[in-house]
């Protein structure tokens, strides 16, 4: 009766412990279930919003500026974005004019270089309809109207790449070409080339 009685402890005891290693087996479960979604979220509040920080800087799209001939503004094929050659455009109409050297000032070429950026985010948000479904800014292409001894092309092309980090933060970076050219349509100072990487679900 006593070995009968010891048999039955130990059953239980061992019963007991296979319940506490289960209930231990699924907390520890929850805990990595509990800290994958705190990951999650906080990947999801850190993402840039790219709206949002347009808004934030006080930034307003223009309606795009139709092409001047037989192209088009921009050309999507699969989750890339060719943005063609985009000019200074002024919110209330018309361009910057003027050449770096001898009618503009560097800091004058970075603001007609960000107006050139707000161009063509414009004909991009005209194209994906919102600026959030932006992977990367890959590649830029940059002109600068420039007399022949100007020699600070990408300083002035820093006031556009300046703005895409600024709206899609570290996505705004991207690969960058700045070359000095003697003249561009309507004496511009600046004309801007783009090309841009959605992300995979849109």
């Amino acid at each position: 009766m006593a070995d009968s009685n010891s048999l039955l402890t130990f059953k239980n005891l061992f019963f007991i412990k296979i319940q506490m290693m289960k209930i231990i087996m699924m907390i520890i479960f929850s805990f990595f279930i509990m800290l994958k979604n705190v990951e999650i979220i906080s990947a999801q509040s850190t993402k840039p919003n790219a709206e949002k920080n347009l808004s934030d800087l006080g930034i307003q799209l223009i309606a795009p500026v139709p092409p001047t001939a037989n192209f088009v503004k921009a050309v999507r094929t699969g989750n890339m974005v060719y943005l063609s050659g985009h000019g200074p455009d002024k919110a209330g109409g018309g361009q910057v004019i003027g050449k770096l050297g001898s009618d503009l000032t560097v800091e004058q070429g970075q603001e007609a270089a960000r107006l050139v950026g707000i161009s063509l985010l414009s004909t991009l948000k005209n194209e994906i309809k919102d600026l959030n479904k932006v992977k990367r800014i890959i590649k830029v292409l940059g002109l600068v109207n420039a007399i022949p001894s100007f020699e600070r092309h990408s300083q002035v092309m820093n006031g556009f790449s300046d703005l895409m980090v600024q709206v899609f933060g570290e996505n705004g970076k991207h690969a960058r070409s700045a070359i000095g050219v003697g003249s561009l349509p309507n004496n511009i100072p600046v004309e801007i080339e783009m090309i841009v990487e959605l992300k995979n679900n849109y």
